[in-house]
This record gives structure tokens, C-alpha cells and sequence, in this order.
């Protein structure tokens, strides 16, 4: 038999449970057919990517990084695993549908991004086109890695691909000095191997992407390890080491660069029409055009709620200009405690959550509290949108992302000073306390970057990284450290991975 490389994990070893590992692998290519030219190795790379997309994949970044904090609920007649997540019923985790997908579409992406690692070194084509795929190929890895540790703690390091049904018993990681070595040269290989992109491409990473991961895996184990997160704490890594790491890869970001930077407008950052736009350094590709989910998206879906089942208008700001949007299925659901937090001359608030719609004609059709049940995200919006179907992107990395990672990690500096303040005088708010101490300063920063970053899937990580998840979210009070730190690995994988059993 000819020898064969798996693009994707063998279906025995991902399905969630009613399976054996008597079926037949899926995701192959022959050796004899595939990667021999550029736009094979590119298609491979396509299919790399094509993993982020996954609906399993793609709704979970807010299931698992909004659903669980205090920024956000869920409706009450939403799915069973999802009202887990939102209510931390931690006894029903190793079970839950949501966390089996994540991790499984994350594995194929690592898998998948293997793949051309290993066969593109090897391939007939330039130099220079090698470097593109390997350097998106070791991005994949490292976002795929980081999203599984941020949320399961250790995990199997596969670091080729897998091939063989024996080649899936891998052992968990010893430690997380261990993934970060391989979070962190990911990041820092795919750095030297991509260009910086002039225009930049949706969907698809370059230089700018692989330092701002970098920078943000950094912080996450500098404040991990500060604040006493389970594992991060006996990391052999230095604190103030990992801080200064992250403020360097943030600040090559911010300052070697002319394409990417700050919207002066908030409602641009979240234009459908301009995923193009300075903010976006990583956003995933979705459009409309697609001909099935994840080709195309629904998250817009997710957020709004459903108030008549016709077209709503939003307002536009401050100006007399109206959009169009559908209603949608309220499965993602603003806190009132958290929209009460907001200053009330936080455009994030006015501009960017939804307390009233509008008729074509600009009267007013329903406010909060009222025939609006809550106060809607409005970051996904797609005013050209085609029934069910829009060109809603979740935004993986932004710029003003990477702003708050350099001033959390640099600390009171003037620098640090001047993009926060642009961020808050850009949402209508004024400077930030001016000679603060570092603590004082980052506590800030945490502030900041919950109001900022609501709703694009990152405040739950935020919270597990300062240690706050039992103190600041409700449902988890009470709970334990090994209960809020890590979901536990799916009872699916465990069982089809022997190495994973007690």
C-alpha cells in the first residue's frame, strides 16, 4: 500500500463517541498527486484555514470566550450544552457537545496544518513560496495550540502529522513550559517566514499576524504565571521576561508597519463592507456569496434578538442615517448588569450596543426595556444581507487588541498612555489617570479591554489569566480553582486516546 498523509485527524480518533476506531480515516492525499506544485501546497493551506470556519469551530469563539462571563447570557430555551457553559455546570463539561467540537476542529486544524509542514520543505517550487505556506502553516499551528491550552490546559502535542491510528494515543503535553515552546516558535517561525502584506488578504495571516499572537500568548503566560493561574505557576518562564516579550513583539506591531492601525471611527472597525479596514491584522473569512454555512455566516443571527420577524433599521451614530438588519435568535444575550457599566458617554455603549430599532422611515419601532428584550451587539451587522446569510467575520485579531497587550505589558509608559488614551478619546471618553502605579495601571487595562474587545471572544480568557473567573462571574462563584481554570478534555477523546486514561 502506498504510503498516505492526513490532512485531517482519522475520523475514529475526532468523532464524539459513536464510533470505533475500525472506521476509515477521511482527509487523505496521495503522496503521488499532491503537493507538487504551488497551488497544490496552496489548496492545502486553504484547507488549513478552511478548519476556523467550521460552525462547530467558528460560534464557539464566543461560546467559550463571552458565553461564560458576566458580559454575556444566553436564551432559556437555548441548547442544554450551551446553558452548561453559561451556568457553569461544571459536573456536565466532559460531555458537553460544544467543548467535543471545539477540540476536535482544533486538532484537525493542527493536523492539517502538519501536513504542509512536513511535505512543502520537499516540494518543486520557489523558495519564496515555500516560506508563505510554511509560515502560515506554523501560524495555524500556533492559534490552534493556543485556543486548545487557553482552554483545556494540557493537551497531546502532535508536532507532524498523524498518519497511522497509532500515531493518535499521544500523551498529554508534561507541561506548560512544554506547549508554550511550541505556541511560542510557532509564532516566532512564522514571523521570519511571512511578508507583510501591502493589502492585506481576509481570511488569510502575514507577518503583523504571527508578532501579534506572539504577543498575546506572552502576556497570557507573564500575567498567568503573576497571578497564580494552576500550571502557569510553576512555569520555569520568568514573569517580567514573558511581559517584556510581549511588549516587544506588541510593539513591532504597532511600529514597524505602515498598513495596519486605529480606525478613527468606531462604526468603520465593524463596517462589513471594510475588513480591509487598519484594525483588521487577522479576521476570518466569511461572505455572503458563500453557498453553505460557514462558507457564508449567521452570527449576526446569534446576537440580535427576534422582535418581529421583519427588516429593522439602526441608527447610525449620531448622524440621521438608518441601516437595515434582519432580527435574529437572540442566542447571544448582553448582560444588563454588564451594559450598566459602561459610562454613559461610552460610544461602545451608544454607538456599538442596540437599545432601539427603527422602521425604514427612521420612527422608532421598539426600544429596551420594551419590545427589545435586551440590548443587542451590533458589531455584526451586514446591512446587504441575503435572507439568513451575511458576510459577519468574527475578528480574531485587531489592532487596538494589540494597543492594550503593548500597554498591559509595558506598563505606565508614556507610549503605553498614548494608544490607551487614543482608544478612549476615540470612544468619547477622556484620558486615563494620568502617574498611575504599574498594578493600578494594568487593573486599568483589564478594564479597558473588557469595555473594548465586548463580544469578539476574549474576556473569558482575560478573566481565567488575572484569576478573576470565580470573583467576577456569578455563575462560577464558589467553584473551585480546578473547576474554573480549564474545561476538563472531552470523555469522547479520552476514551478513543488510551494514553489519556487514568
Amino acid at each position: 500500500m502506498k504510503n498516505r498523509i492526513v490532512i485531517s485527524l482519522l475520523a475514529g480518533t475526532l468523532a464524539l463517541g459513536a464510533c470505533n476506531l475500525d472506521e476509515t480515516p477521511y482527509g487523505f492525499y496521495s503522496e503521488d498527486n499532491f503537493f507538487k506544485t504551488a497551488a497544490d501546497a496552496e489548496a492545502a493551506v486553504m484547507y488549513a484555514y478552511g478548519t476556523l470556519n467550521y460552525l462547530e469551530y467558528s460560534r464557539t469563539i464566543f461560546f467559550l470566550g463571552d458565553m461564560a462571563s458576566e458580559t454575556m447570557t444566553t436564551k432559556s430555551d437555548a441548547s442544554a450544552d450551551n446553558q452548561d457553559l453559561n451556568n457553569w455546570k461544571v459536573g456536565n463539561f466532559k460531555t458537553n457537545g460544544s467543548l467535543e467540537n471545539f477540540f476536535k476542529y482544533a486538532f484537525i486544524g493542527v493536523n492539517r496544518a502538519n501536513a504542509v509542514i512536513k511535505k512543502v520543505p520537499d516540494a518543486g517550487f520557489s523558495q519564496e513560496q515555500k516560506d508563505l505556506f510554511l509560515g502560515e502553516a506554523y501560524f495555524l499551528r500556533a492559534w490552534n495550540y493556543f485556543n486548545l491550552v487557553r482552554n483545556f490546559g494540557l493537551v497531546p502535542l502532535h508536532k507532524s502529522v498523524v498518519e497511522t491510528v497509532d500515531q493518535t494515543s499521544t500523551a498529554l503535553a508534561p507541561d506548560m513550559d512544554a506547549m508554550y515552546d511550541l505556541i511560542l516558535s510557532d509564532c516566532r517561525r512564522a514571523a521570519e517566514l511571512l511578508p507583510v502584506y501591502e493589502t492585506p488578504k481576509i481570511g488569510r495571516a502575514d507577518r503583523m499576524a504571527a508578532q501579534a499572537l506572539a504577543a498575546k500568548a506572552y502576556l497570557y503566560v507573564a500575567s498567568a504565571k503573576e497571578h497564580g493561574v494552576k500550571l502557569y505557576r510553576d512555569m520555569h518562564r520568568d514573569a517580567t521576561v514573558m511581559y517584556d516579550s510581549a511588549a516587544y513583539f506588541a510593539g513591532e506591531v504597532i511600529e514597524n508597519q505602515s498598513v495596519y492601525g486605529f480606525e478613527s471611527s468606531l462604526l468603520d472597525i465593524y463596517d462589513v463592507e471594510k475588513a480591509r479596514g487598519k484594525e483588521h491584522i487577522f479576521i476570518m473569512a466569511m461572505d455572503r456569496s458563500g453557498s453553505s454555512e460557514g462558507q457564508y455566516s449567521k452570527i449576526s443571527k446569534m446576537f440580535i434578538p427576534y422582535i418581529d420577524g421583519a427588516t429593522l433599521y439602526l441608527k447610525q451614530g449620531d448622524k440621521d442615517e438608518y441601516i437595515p438588519t434582519h432580527d435574529g435568535w437572540g442566542e447571544y444575550q448582553t448582560t444588563v448588569a454588564f451594559y450598566n457599566t459602561f459610562d454613559a458617554s461610552d460610544k461602545r455603549k451608544t454607538e456599538l450596543i442596540v437599545d432601539k430599532v427603527y422602521k425604514a422611515d427612521g420612527t422608532l419601532l421598539g426600544e429596551y426595556p420594551g419590545k427589545i428584550p435586551y440590548p443587542f451587539c451590533r458589531k455584526y451587522i451586514d446591512p446587504k444581507f441575503e435572507g439568513d446569510k451575511t458576510s459577519t467575520r468574527p475578528f480574531l485579531l485587531r489592532f487596538s487588541d494589540v494597543a492594550l497587550i503593548y500597554a498591559e505589558a509595558a506598563g505606565p509608559t508614556a507610549k503605553a498612555y498614548e494608544l490607551v488614551n487614543f482608544i478612549r478619546s476615540r470612544a468619547g471618553l477622556g484620558d486615563m489617570k494620568p502617574n498611575l502605579g504599574k498594578d493600578e495601571f494594568r487593573r486599568e487595562i483589564l478594564k479597558e479591554r473588557t469595555f473594548e474587545l465586548a463580544f469578539e471572544g476574549d474576556h473569558v480568557y482575560d478573566l481565567r489569566r488575572w484569576n478573576r473567573i470565580t470573583t467576577d462571574v456569578p455563575e462560577a462563584a464558589g467553584l473551585s480553582e480546578d473547576q474554573v481554570t480549564f474545561y476538563p478534555i472531552p470523555q469522547a477523546e479520552i476514551n478513543l486516546n488510551g494514553s489519556l486514561r487514568p
